[in-house]
């Protein structure tokens, strides 16, 4: 019940009024660096990698949860600042995250250098405008650990801001796990995505992202995933990510967002009766 009239609790620890970097005490960044320090580890089993993208004040929270992680892996965090024109690099240097710098634009490209320097036999991937719950690892690897497993993904909730309130975003989100689950049958792919996705890191450098800007650089690089293993859902309402509800409000109002979504799911399962049609993801087009 909570959920449905708003965020759980812990989501609130990580609003953070704050307009500018200028404005972030030192204090913060060291007292986050703290539990940093405490949960990373030099010879770690899974990479959380994170694409970011002129998110100087975002990343700040989204590390920020991901440091109030409890996890029995030993886990790394790297964030690859790709290309951005605002004060990204300066937030990243105060964090002590590992990081790197694509400057070719777009999260494939981003999220391909982050794989190939990552030390981890296991890949999540998070985004930089999320925050995390601190079972969020072992319940994706729960999964992603299953024999046959190469490919997993969870599901995420959206914070309420005006305009969006927390009933109606609870309903559109029931709505999205159902259409997820009538996917999972024959197009397990389109339900992967980078705000919470993991993968074998062995299998993602054979497959490798798309290396240039467009969308869907995460279910493309799942479809590749599909020659090596299962691709499993993450079920766990706990381990849910959060989000700002930045993609519905670029359609407006939220009956426009909440119209679009569902004319373009309708498409989805209508296309469940018929056979996928042959291409090649690095070239095929997005339609």
């Amino acid at each position: 019940m909570k959920t449905i009239l708003k965020a759980p609790s812990w989501v609130n620890n990580y609003h953070l009024d704050y307009k500018s970097i200028d404005e972030v005490p030192s204090s913060f960044f060291a007292e986050v660096n703290i539990k940093l320090n405490a949960l990373q580890n030099k010879a770690p089993l899974v990479t959380i990698l994170i694409a970011a993208w002129n998110e100087e004040l975002n990343i700040i929270r989204n590390i920020a949860s991901l440091a109030d992680l409890n996890t029995k892996y030993p886990i790394e965090i790297i964030v690859v600042n790709n290309n951005s024109t605002d004060r990204t690099q300066q937030t990243l240097d105060k964090l002590n995250v590992t990081n790197y710098f694509q400057k070719i634009q777009g999260c494939g490209p981003a999220r391909q250098l982050g794989m190939e320097r990552a030390k981890g036999k296991y890949i999540l991937l998070a985004d930089a405008d999320c925050v995390y719950p601190p079972i969020w690892v072992d319940e994706m690897m729960a999964e992603l650990t299953k024999p046959n497993v190469a490919c997993v993904y969870g599901r995420y909730s959206f914070i309420p801001e005006a305009g969006f309130p927390r009933w109606k975003l609870y309903l559109l989100e029931k709505l999205k796990d159902v259409a997820a689950e009538l996917r999972q049958l024959k197009r397990p792919y389109l339900n992967a995505y980078g705000i919470s996705m993991g993968y074998v890191k062995e299998f993602g450098l054979k497959a490798g992202y798309i290396m240039h800007n467009t969308r869907g650089d995460d279910g493309r690089l799942c479809f590749d995933l599909m020659q090596f293993g299962k691709i499993m859902p993450v079920r766990s309402n706990e381990a849910r990510v959060w989000t700002a509800p930045r993609t519905l409000q670029r359609d407006g109002s939220f009956t426009t967002a909440l119209f679009s979504r569902l004319k373009l799911e309708f498409g989805n399962v209508i296309s469940l009766f018929t056979p996928h049609p042959s291409h090649d993801t690095k070239t095929s087009k997005n339609e």
